[in-house]
């Protein structure tokens, strides 16, 4: 029972390049349908492991993995079939390499070994989230009302995946300066 939650994990790894492909091929109901599956195996996997206790080391590591495998090939299938713009891709693919990136060298220098994710980290998940929804909606339906939607969720989705980059950012200069030995 304890690995049910990193199997539902596994499941939204494995829907990545499926809701890719069906965002290429252009069988938008398809993808949107699969990236809700994917949106209730998050929720599932998170919920289920805090409340019956079956959090585990690997869960802990391939989530947020899995996270950003989904929405940032998601993203990039969006740009490629001109759905979304690049920059906004740019700046997404960018800030998760960046905190990858980061992490992996904040742990060649100190001990600590979990990296939680943070308030706006949680917050620009869930703008992105809704981000990418709504630019699929309106490859089905157009209307000024969902146009504007659209706007609002780019530029919310913009402003908060640039604080969440720079609050991890401030996070790993604390937690280096906390952690790191003095060499005096």
């Amino acid at each position: 029972m304890r690995n049910i939650p990193n199997m539902l994990t596994a499941i939204r790894v494995a829907l990545a390049p499926v809701i890719f492909w069906a965002i290429l091929s252009g069988n938008n109901l398809l993808a949107m349908a699969l990236f809700a599956t994917a949106a209730v195996t998050d929720w599932l996997d998170g919920t289920m492991a805090r409340r019956y206790g079956w959090i585990t080391w690997f869960g802990a590591y391939i989530d947020p993995v899995a996270d950003k495998l989904l929405m940032d090939s998601m993203f990039i299938a969006l740009a490629i079939a001109s759905m979304l713009p690049w920059w906004f891709v740019v700046l997404v693919v960018g800030r998760d390499l960046y905190i990858l990136i980061s992490v992996m060298i904040l742990a060649m220098f100190v001990k600590v070994r979990e990296f939680p994710p943070s308030a706006w980290g949680k917050w620009c998940t869930f703008a992105q989230i809704i981000t990418a929804g709504t630019w699929m909606v309106t490859t089905m339906t157009r209307s000024f009302l969902l146009d504007v939607l659209c706007i609002m969720a780019l530029w919310a989705a913009t402003v908060l995946t640039l604080y969440s980059g720079i609050h991890y950012t401030w996070r790993g200069v604390h937690m280096s300066r906390t952690h790191v030995p003095s060499t005096s």
